[in-house]
């Protein structure tokens, strides 16, 4: 039904009077959920109570007397607009179970976030519950706006129960499969698989779980997952291998699939640290089987600390500047869900991984995923799919909570995966300019010497020398790597985190926050650097020890003093900087080395890691890195 309608559920055949009975609707696209799964969420993030009041549970709202409920929140709202411009869905449905008296309007909203009312019933069961449904087109959304539900009573209450919104079912639904990879988080993981499992509409159309575990301390252990595993039966997989970090652990998940042959397939991987929102599996599903040609489809992240918080509501990367997590103009960025929605519609890059569907077809067409251990495998995947004119939706609504990027210190061994597989990854999409990469990896150096982080100094050049070394270093699957820059951080003293009373030969009253001054001017920050790297080379500096914040711990504040203790920007503990004229002059002449290098050979490099690609990432590459038999 389009335009405004007025209908009137009659009770004794639970149908709206006049309602748009075209298409079977068949295909649940998302549930009306009225709280979270998890005390940790506010419901305010389902419904929201606009006037009276309401009582909310997982999957039951019922509105007092003189109330008003709308569904205008982040999980509550139809994403109209992604589902016009990506699938063949023109009429959407919403239908829940309904007891006592009220009115249900269907609301629509356009990219400038305006309201209109599309569909209008009234509701009077007498005491019995009915199944109601209303009808809308999916329509006039190109660029953005979403239809959602408000509720409203008078003298009755009025119960909404069961609420869902449909659409045409397509003729078979894929094959559908989640993966699930960890390492050494076996309770986390335990607990990701149970919040799944226990959901009784999000694995009602999934063929199998892979719990790929890479870690010691096995997931199989946890009573939790015993019980699930035993509930689950066959459609549970649990697969023991060596770690190859993420990248090899999701890439066994789609390796699983493409085995057992044919197309067309879902492939959903999850992340096992995650805050699961089961919600998020059925969404982007439904959405990948309505799709007119195959995407990745992924979910966005929420973060576990600020549960409201949305991380980016679509993303895309800088590769000359090695820059992920970019926002794309007009996303929602670190931004709460409260406020802030999300109307105009947005194309993304590529989808991070920690929740997130590939189709079989698109790996068929373009290959697995590339052996970079972690960090910008995604990334270079999905920018592997665009070249090949596969699309990556990022489907507003569809969530998990993930621990907040922002609370992970940059100065952790990750960083070198970070940087090198940025590298690669540009080296293969894009025309990287050693040059210009060299000046600003340079700039990076002298910032981190000056302000005597060492360690990150030496991941910054490892970084550029394995990715100068050639594909090569690709071929365990980044084992070797993973556990060499750990062992070789570790020889610098300011990587390793202390209790923030007990600071070896620092008596806590002796740190007294030091606060940083102005930001320099940008057009200044060079002379800036000049200066604070002649007075560090001299010693012209405060001995200290001086306690920074995780705030104030600039290059700029850092480097003006010889030993100082700065809190770690997970806020459990503190890095010790101290102030070491020869370790730095031994990085700095290795780091020139390695600048001189990247700017002479990076085109060279890149072309070999072009040629090797195919093979890096075909099926006979991972089985070797599996040691399966083929």
């Amino acid at each position: 039904m389009d335009g405004t309608a007025l209908n009137r559920l009659d009770a004794r055949s639970n149908e709206p009077v006049g309602a748009d009975a075209a298409g079977s609707y068949g295909l649940t696209a998302q549930r009306l959920l009225f709280d979270g799964p998890s005390p940790l969420v506010s419901a305010d993030m389902y419904t929201s109570v606009s006037k009276g009041n309401a009582e909310r549970s997982r999957y039951v709202a019922t509105l007092a007397k003189r109330s008003v409920v709308e569904t205008n929140s982040y999980f509550g709202r139809f994403p109209a607009s992604y589902w016009q411009r990506w699938t063949d869905v023109t009429d959407a449905r919403f239908t829940a179970t309904v007891t006592g008296r009220g009115r249900i309007d269907v609301v629509a909203t356009d990219s400038k976030g305006r309201k209109r009312t599309v569909a209008s019933t009234t509701v009077d069961t007498d005491g019995q519950s009915s199944r109601l449904g209303i009808a809308a087109k999916v329509q006039q959304f190109l660029d953005g706006g979403a239809l959602f539900v408000r509720f409203t009573t008078t003298s009755h209450e009025l119960t909404v129960e069961d609420a869902e919104w449909t659409v045409d079912a397509p003729a078979a639904l894929r094959p559908t499969s989640v993966v699930i990879c960890t390492f050494n988080r076996a309770d986390d993981c335990a607990n990701t698989v149970a919040a799944m499992a226990e959901d009784p509409i999000a694995l009602h159309g999934v063929d199998n779980v892979y719990v790929i575990d890479q870690g010691t301390d096995r997931v199989e252990t946890r009573p939790l997952f015993q019980r699930v595993a035993a509930e689950l039966g066959e459609k549970l997989v649990y697969i023991t291998q060596p770690n190859l970090g993420g990248a090899g652990g999701f890439t066994r998940g789609l390796y699983e699939v493409q085995g057992k042959g044919g197309d067309p397939a879902n492939v959903i991987f999850m992340d096992d640290d995650v805050l699961c929102e089961p919600e998020a599996i059925v969404r982007m599903n439904a959405f990948a089987n309505k799709t007119v040609e195959p995407a990745i489809v992924g979910s966005q992240m929420l973060y576990l600390l600020h549960p409201d918080r949305v991380h980016v509501g679509a993303e895309v990367a800088n590769l000359q500047k090695l820059e992920a997590g970019l926002y794309v103009k007009n996303a929602i960025s670190d931004k709460s869900a409260f406020k802030k929605k999300q109307d105009i519609r947005v194309d993304a890059g590529y989808n991070g991984w920690w929740s997130c569907l590939i189709p079989s077809e698109i790996v068929s067409q373009i290959g697995y995923p590339l052996p970079l251990f972690f960090q910008w495998d995604d990334i270079e995947y999905g920018y592997r799919a665009r070249a090949n004119g596969f699309a990556t939706v990022t489907l507003p609504g569809a969530a998990v909570w993930h621990a907040d990027f922002a609370w992970k210190d940059w100065d952790e061994w990750h960083r070198y995966f970070n940087l090198r597989n940025g590298m690669i990854t540009a080296a293969l999409h894009a025309d990287l300019d050693g040059r210009k990469l060299a000046r600003q990896l340079g700039t990076d150096l002298f910032r981190y010497l000056v302000s005597m982080q060492y360690g990150m100094a030496y991941t910054l050049i490892k970084a550029i020398e394995d990715f100068l070394a050639g594909p090569g270093k690709l071929v365990d699957g980044g084992m070797d790597a993973a556990g060499s820059i750990r062992r070789e951080r570790a020889e610098y003293g300011e990587t390793k985190r202390h209790n923030a009373n007990a600071v070896p030969g620092i008596r806590p009253a002796d740190m007294v926050i030091t606060p940083a001054g102005p930001t320099p001017n940008k057009s200044l920050e060079w002379a800036v650097l000049a200066k604070r790297v002649l007075n560090q080379w001299r010693g012209r500096v405060h001995p200290g020890p001086v306690a920074i914040s995780a705030d104030d711990a600039h290059w700029w504040h850092v480097s003006l003093f010889a030993h100082a203790v700065v809190t770690d920007r997970s806020q459990e503990g503190v890095r010790v900087r101290v102030r070491d004229q020869g370790t730095a002059l031994v990085l700095l002449g290795r780091g020139l080395q390695a600048l001189r290098r990247l700017r002479t050979e990076t085109e060279d490099v890149s072309q070999e890691y072009r040629v090797a690609m195919p093979e890096l990432t075909s099926r006979e590459n991972w089985a070797r890195l599996y040691s399966i038999e083929v």
